[in-house]
């Protein structure tokens, strides 16, 4: 065997590794002067960013169309799987207002333009806000305008009257994001117009936030003139607003606005903006904010304590109360004084009583669950129904019922029950949420009847049985909107049947003048004794005498005077039908299908103008109606209660 053999091997051995090596090498090298030019292509910072191009400067005042052809103009290159998610700019104030505003009187106008406002909300979920009203004579009007502005100072103006005039319903994506819980509105003010917003149009309002605490909350902020959004705008902006009161006090209801009025609307949507990035910091932050900066946990977390809460004034000057505070769109300029601290804001006079009731007090929340979800059992086991926990213990005690499980609660009946359900996709075998069937809100409910009681307590015996269909949990906010929409339906409901609305004590009770006149003379009388001129004093007299049928020589006496100074002025309306009666007197003239066809409306209407979220499984609107038709026939005799 030759020596050669290994030598050659080991040779051939380190030649190869090395040549492969310098080959690994070859290629290493020749990507890696090749990778900027990739990692430039998927760099997030490089990407034509639609909020970035929105906010050039070339091109800030154009409409909100133009922005959106403009940007959509622009290439875009295929998205990376692995590329991060993109900052959110945020632009200076300038350029926030220098964004037209845009406004809404259709449903189809809003479809065009809610799409793009949509994805700058899901960017940055903080909405600007503001309205205008008009008053007459001090009285103000439903709120005229409704102004809302995204982070990019795009701002919609929403016509409200010229929807209610043309009988349009609102937009559902308006409703929808008034109520997000998950959208912040911030403004001067602006827990304050939500109520306005809700007894007007019964707009629920959620997650507001007062600039005004705001600004109080950060100790470095100079507020020097007041805590007006024109104050704020200029103490902390540098920006002046013009409140000239031929401006502020403009027709807000006019068919068409002026570019000025225009203007002027938006601005105040646009500056809560400008001044919520101000407030909180992020426009020193470099001018962007990362995906997490911008999420809406994070944003709510620097408002902490400040959701949803009134502002009220801590002094006496600029810290007015809100009432106080808010300027008031006017036509006629009321009665008010002008504090030097409340800048453009005009501040009632304090020696009247501008006290109003919130929208909603007088509520009470249950302190209990509605629904226990116990269950009753027939003899044979078949599920009859769903009930409370006090009514299920209730047989228990009386010794009619055993209980067969604990949870869920069970208990099976020892008697036969005097029905069953036809099936077992019954709504009363169902188990249900304890919490607000239009928004899911679960910490504070109350009862709302979907057939209001002053129409359900004239229906027959037999479409009162059984009715918790028709009796619901909502929220106290969704609660005072709902009934604001039941008043639109009772007016609807009164003109169509000729059955007038008011307090019944003032229709079913006439006032008597003449025994008002009477009444009037005699207290005149024994008030007045002797020091009444003797020609008036007879005059008095004459009066009570013709109306109690007396003789003109027959004195009248201090008993007879005293009966008619306790005269009852009202007398009873032989005439009078309550609204409710009246409304369903006119359904059961059609029979059971009438009286079917006004419970349907009812639940069509709250479906319609609340669009719950959280109904109960099988809630229906026509609940039972196949069931009264089949048990009691079409032409049943119906006897109202």
């Amino acid at each position: 065997m030759s020596h050669r053999g290994p030598l050659t091997a080991v040779v051939t051995a380190v030649l190869g590794v090395t040549l492969g090596g310098l080959l690994a090498w070859r290629i290493y090298s020749t990507k890696r002067r090749r990778l900027p030019s990739n990692q430039k292509a998927v760099e997030p910072v490089e990407l034509p960013c639609p909020t970035e191009k929105v906010l050039t400067p070339v091109e800030l005042n154009t409409s909100p169309k133009c922005l959106e052809d403009a940007v959509e103009s622009q290439p875009t290159k295929a998205p990376q799987p692995t590329m991060a998610p993109p900052t959110v700019l945020l632009p200076s104030c300038e350029q926030v207002l220098c964004v037209n505003s845009v406004t809404v009187s259709s449903e189809e106008e809003w479809q065009q333009l809610w799409p793009p406002f949509q994805k700058e909300l899901s960017d940055f979920p903080v909405l600007g806000l503001d309205c205008e009203w008009v008053s007459v004579k001090g009285k103000a009007s439903a709120v005229s305008l409704l102004q809302m502005a995204s982070y990019s100072g795009r701002c919609i103006l929403v016509k409200l009257l010229q929807f209610r005039n043309a009988q349009q319903p609102l937009p559902l994506g308006l409703i929808e994001v008034l109520r997000d819980p998950h959208i912040l509105k911030v403004g001067v003010g602006c827990y304050e117009d939500g109520k306005r917003l809700t007894r007007d149009y019964g707009l629920a309002l959620a997650c507001t936030v007062d600039l005004r605490y705001l600004a109080l909350r950060q100790k470095k902020a100079t507020v020097n003139n007041g805590l007006s959004l024109k104050s704020l705008a200029a103490d902390l902006l540098d920006v002046t607003l013009d409140k000239s009161l031929d401006l502020r006090c403009s027709d807000w209801e006019a068919d068409h606005l002026t570019p000025e009025q225009m203007c002027y609307a938006a601005r105040d949507a646009q500056v809560s903006i400008a001044l919520f990035f101000c407030l909180l910091g992020l426009q020193s932050e470099g001018g962007s904010v990362s995906p997490s900066g911008s999420s809406y946990a994070e944003l709510v977390s620097r408002c902490q304590g400040l959701l949803d809460v009134p502002f009220r004034g801590r002094g006496d000057g600029e810290d007015k109360p809100i009432d106080g505070e808010r300027r008031r769109k006017t036509i006629r300029k009321p009665a008010v004084y002008i504090s030097p601290e409340s800048g453009d804001q005009q501040v009632p006079d304090p020696r009247r009583n501008n006290k109003r009731k919130p929208l909603g007090v007088g509520y009470s929340a249950r302190k209990s669950p509605l629904y226990d979800n116990c269950f009753l059992h027939a003899p044979d086991g078949q599920p009859l129904c769903t009930c409370d926990k006090k009514k299920a213990k209730w047989y228990l005690d009386k010794g009619i019922g055993v209980l067969v499980s604990e949870n869920p609660f069970i208990v099976r009946l020892l008697f036969e029950p005097s029905g069953r359900p036809d099936s077992q996709q019954d709504y009363y075998l169902t188990a249900k949420e304890n919490l607000c069937v239009v928004c899911g809100k679960a910490d504070s409910y109350i009862r709302k009847n979907i057939v209001p009681h002053e129409y359900r307590r004239h229906f027959p015996t037999e479409m009162k049985d059984h009715n918790s269909h028709d009796i619901l949990l909502l929220c106290t906010s969704c609660h005072a909107a709902s009934n604001v929409h039941d008043g639109f339906l009772k007016q609807q409901l009164a003109d169509e049947f000729s059955a007038p609305q008011g307090c019944e004590e003032g229709v079913r009770l006439h006032e008597d003048t003449d025994r008002r006149r009477v009444r009037s003379a005699a207290r005149a009388l024994l008030s007045a004794g002797g020091g009444l001129p003797e020609s008036r004093r007879v005059e008095l007299e004459e009066m009570i005498k013709n109306y109690l049928n007396m003789n003109h020589d027959e004195p009248l006496t201090v008993e007879t005077i005293n009966q008619a100074a306790s005269l009852e002025t009202r007398i009873f309306n032989e005439a009078y039908i309550p609204h409710g009666l009246k409304v369903v007197h006119a359904h059961a003239e059609q029979g059971l299908r009438g009286l079917m066809e006004l419970e349907r409306r009812w639940r069509q209407h709250f479906l319609s103008s609340m669009r719950p979220k959280h109904l109960p499984p099988l809630w229906s609107v026509d609940h039972n109606h196949s069931k009264f038709l089949r048990k009691y026939g079409a032409d049943i005799p119906i006897k109202l209660n």
